[in-house]
């Protein structure tokens, strides 16, 4: 069985912001700016991991922070760049 996108991308952002969490600790809807007190280096921290780790290319999407607020919002981001 595959691996979900959400749960991807909670160990994709635990790696690359060295977090001492774990990633199933992080809920799917939490907000990940307040939670983690992300700022634009670690937001773009995670947009590089996304582009990465999934082979999407954000320079096409027009930066919302909203996209970037909770792991199911940027899980839907993900699919939908992947089509």
């Amino acid at each position: 069985m595959s691996e979900r996108t959400e749960d991807r991308i909670k160990k994709m952002i635990v790696e690359r912001l060295f977090l001492s969490v774990a990633p199933s600790e992080i809920e799917d809807d939490a907000d990940l700016v307040e939670l983690f007190g992300l700022d634009s280096i670690r937001l773009f921290e995670i947009a590089i991991g996304l582009e990465s780790e999934f082979g999407v290319d954000l320079s096409a999407v027009e930066f919302d922070i909203e996209n970037f607020s909770t792991v199911s919002k940027l899980a839907a981001l993900v699919k939908k760049l992947q089509g």
